[in-house]
């Protein structure tokens, strides 16, 4: 498959990359930096925000990887999600992107999230609303192929590969051992994996370490 990474400079945009370009997938990165510090010898300096329709015609999927953590540019985040989504509406290219565990639900009414626990911090509160607010963009959005993969509460950028996870909605589920973690490369494989199934279109999943 033709794979676009948007924001690939990232960790988890990485990782991703790195998965891919295993499986002999085709990976095309674009990121904002001068330097290419990615697996992919395919790397175009170019922000998301300028990028084209064009740019992206060729892609069987993007990913879309952008990421934020100061509040002064928390807003990149369903930002961006928005604007690639306007770039591959009515088209065939799907649309993956990197999402947050804050807004998964934990009751089958859907009425409360993580986010609303007790226990959630309050300094990942602006990030998480910013994730659901590209998550919520999406849902209303018409004529695109999206998913929305929702990490782990526990997402570890150091973590180790296990190779395997487990796949959820949109319900927070701990796995068996009563833990919600996943590292950043098997959050990759998930996520790759679900570029090569297109399994869930149209819906967000979760995945937490089996």
């Amino acid at each position: 498959m033709k794979i676009a990474v948007a924001a690939g400079n990232g960790r988890v945009a990485k990782e991703v990359i790195a998965e891919a370009l295993g499986r002999g997938h085709e990976v095309t990165v674009f990121g904002r930096h001068e330097e290419n510090n990615t697996a992919s010898k395919d790397y175009r300096k170019k922000d998301i925000f300028e990028l084209t329709a064009e740019d992206l015609q060729k892609f069987d999927v993007v990913v879309d990887a952008a990421g934020a953590w100061g509040l002064e540019t928390m807003y990149v985040i369903p930002k961006a999600a928005i604007y690639l989504a306007d770039l591959v509406k009515g088209t065939d290219t799907r649309l993956i992107v990197v999402g947050g565990a804050g807004s998964l639900y934990t009751n089958k009414e859907h009425t409360s999230t993580v986010e609303l626990s007790p226990e959630f911090p309050d300094a990942f509160k602006p990030v998480s609303a910013a994730h659901g607010l590209a998550l919520a963009e999406l849902r209303a959005t018409e004529g695109v192929k999206w998913t929305y993969i929702s990490p782990a509460a526990d997402f570890q950028a150091d973590g180790e590969r296990t190779g395997a996870y487990e796949l959820h909605g949109e319900e927070f589920a701990p796995n068996s051992r009563g833990e919600s973690i996943i590292s950043y490369a098997d959050y990759a494989i998930a996520l790759v994996d679900e570029i090569e199934k297109a399994a869930h279109v149209g819906q967000r999943i979760s995945v937490v370490r089996a």
